[in-house]
Formats: C-alpha cells, structure tokens, sequence
C-alpha cells in the first residue's frame, strides 16, 4: 500500500503556501492549509510592534492562538509533512496548537519552513516537545520557494 502523506502549513503571507501546495504535488499528499479562526491582519503581524498579536502570541510560550481548520481523519495518514514561516526564530505558536490537536503516533513528520532572514533553526527541534507519543523526525529544512527540482531532490533525502 503506498505511503498517504499530508502537507500540512500555516502561511500568513501566501508564501509557505504556494511552497506546502508545490511540496504536495510533488509528493502526491494532500494539501491543508492551517488557518487561525481570527486570520492576522497587517497591523498583527507588525513584528516591529511589541504590542501586535504576533509579538504577544511569540512572547507568550503557553499561547495558543485557536485554529478554524481541522484534518479529517489524522489517523490514516502516514506522514505529516508540515510547512510554517520562521517568526522571532521559529515555528509560529499556532504550529504548536496544530501539533497538540493530533495523536501522531506511529507517524514520520518532515517540518519545512519559510523564511526572508533566517533558516530552521531551533524551530524544527523545539517542535518535538508539542508532540507525544512514537514519532519519527525528519529534519527540517528551510524553502522559499516553489522549485520542483529543489523540492523534488529534498523530498528524496527525507521519504
């Protein structure tokens, strides 16, 4: 029986999601978009404001922000490659909302990330603690863009 692979991303500018949709094809995996039930507006994502949503949210390591999607039926993937931009040095805090909503155990997850500055990071490590149970870590890798030969060569290295 062949793999069932889910891309699974938050994109708050469209980039991460035109890379989770090109990731997905290449792949053959379903694509979901991971969106915040109260979407970011510009003035929320003013990382130059201590006082925007996504500085209090990033500041905050209990914050939750609530998610308006769901994926039906976690269980019958068997892969979960998941897709996020690098804010304040990883992984946004509704990525750890996303990993604390599913049991992915006997699962493999392949974070990716996308980012203007900075590369992975710790983001793709520090992810491990939102997650229980027997689960298998690729490491993560930083892409910007929707290249299908770059994308293709990674998929290779981490399926």
């Amino acid at each position: 029986m062949a793999e069932k692979i889910l891309v699974a991303v938050f994109s708050a500018s469209g980039v991460t999601a035109a890379v989770g949709k090109a990731i997905a094809a290449a792949c053959g995996g379903d694509f979901h978009e991971i969106v915040p039930a109260e979407t970011y507006t510009a003035d929320d994502l003013n990382w130059m404001n201590r006082k925007s949503r996504s500085s209090v949210e990033m500041n905050n390591p209990a914050s939750r922000p609530k998610i308006r999607s769901t994926v039906e039926n976690m269980a019958a993937y068997d892969t979960v490659i998941i897709g996020f931009p690098i804010w304040w040095g990883i992984a946004p805090r509704i990525i750890e909302t996303f990993l604390e909503s599913y049991d992915f155990s006997g699962k493999k997850i392949i974070p990716f990330c996308t980012s203007g500055g900075s590369g992975v990071g710790r983001s793709d490590t520090e992810l491990h603690k939102n997650v229980s149970g027997d689960v298998t870590w690729a490491k993560g890798r930083q892409i910007n863009r929707a290249n299908p030969a770059a994308i293709r060569s990674w998929l290779d290295t981490v399926l």
